[in-house]
């Protein structure tokens, strides 16, 4: 390993640890080298917060003059809620920068780099880039596109069911792979069920993990069935959203605002329009979807192009049986050849059970 590559990895490892904290900032960790020595490392803690490179050259001090500063993406040029990284950077008297990728920005988009330069200063990008597009894979979409990146998790059996026949679904997985779970919920800003899941199960949808960020909590509810007693209604714990259609019940609506649940209203005149969802809450700034749905709605969101990872978890179980629900529901495709192809897939072992992790592919992408 390089040196370049040694001090990358640690300011990658550094940011990786404050994954669901900065939303909705990226994650970000600077390390600065001078002589051979780390002098200063620093990590971006939360959103109006200073950015890394401020915490490591503050540790640096007098330092940080003809060090290098070694960053996983481009530095700020902009005056947001904090100044810019970049003019910091020059102002420290750095000597040379090496950044692992450019930011995606658009007020930002290289403009970093170029301040730098024009100040003279040496610049390196592209060092440890793939690493650390992947893990700003949330922020990367968010900022372009203003909608939220949607992570869809299931855990089923081996032959794909998710409960048994007469419903019974508690418990699939061991109790390993369902505290990976409320660690990905605590990483995301937002999670969301259907009604169905609430009066079945009456879920909280927390993540109850020490010191674990619990998840703005979504309910799919096309009439307001929900009872006005379920956890996610009454237990105050953190706020609740539920998007239904036109043909809501409106005493119910009346009933669930008094009790501070947040409703929205989507085009369908029967059906909840999750495309609708999707882009509601990524002009309410919500950043990343956490999708803990039945077959019907994670059919619905992967039928409108909707998903943007999955994470699976498979128990070492066969339950059979026709009756017994699948993971993935609606119609289906009808042809193999237009079958979602999950690119990047990786496999791994969760206490018994095995999970995966990968992509779909976007309808019309050629890669």
């Amino acid at each position: 390993m390089s040196n370049h590559d040694f001090y990358m990895n640690l300011a990658l490892t550094n940011a990786q640890t404050l994954k669901g904290q900065t939303d909705p900032n990226p994650l970000v960790g600077s390390v600065i080298v001078n002589d051979n020595r780390i002098v200063g490392i620093g990590t971006h803690l939360k959103a109006g917060e200073p950015h890394a490179e401020i915490h490591a050259l503050r540790m640096a001090g007098d330092m940080s003059r003809g060090a290098t500063i070694y960053v996983t993406l481009e530095p700020c040029s902009h005056f947001g809620r904090t100044g810019p990284c970049a003019q910091a950077i020059i102002d420290a008297g750095i000597t040379k920068v090496i950044v692992a990728t450019l930011d995606p920005n658009p007020i930002v988009a290289g403009n970093g780099v170029r301040m730098l330069k024009e100040a003279g200063i040496e610049v390196i990008v592209g060092v440890r880039e793939e690493e650390a597009i992947k893990i700003n894979e949330v922020f990367n979409k968010f900022i372009v596109t203003k909608t939220p990146f949607v992570t869809l998790k299931a855990a089923s059996t081996l032959d794909g069911k998710i409960a048994t026949h007469s419903l019974d679904s508690k418990w699939i997985t061991a109790e390993e792979a369902r505290l990976d779970v409320h660690l990905m919920r605590s990483q995301n800003m937002a999670i969301l069920v259907g009604v169905g899941t609430v009066i079945e199960d009456d879920p909280e949808l927390t993540a109850r993990i020490s010191n674990g960020r619990n998840p703005l909590r979504i309910v799919l509810d096309s009439t307001l069935r929900i009872p006005l007693d379920s956890k996610i209604v009454t237990d105050g714990i953190v706020d609740t959203w539920i998007f239904t259609s036109k043909n809501y019940n409106a005493d119910k609506r009346q009933a669930l605002e008094k009790l501070g649940v947040s409703i929205f209203e989507t085009s369908h005149d029967t059906q909840v329009d999750v495309v609708d969802v999707v882009r509601t809450l990524g002009e309410k700034g919500i950043s990343s979807l956490f999708i803990e749905g039945g077959g019907t709605i994670n059919a619905a969101f992967l039928e409108n192009d909707l998903i943007d990872k999955v994470v699976f978890y498979f128990a070492p179980k066969l339950v059979g049986g026709t009756m017994a629900p699948t993971f993935i529901e609606g119609t289906g495709v009808e042809w193999m050849k237009d079958a979602i192809d999950l690119r990047d897939g990786e496999f791994s072992k969760v206490g018994k059970d095995f999970k995966f992790t990968g992509y779909p592919e976007k309808r019309g992408s050629s890669t």
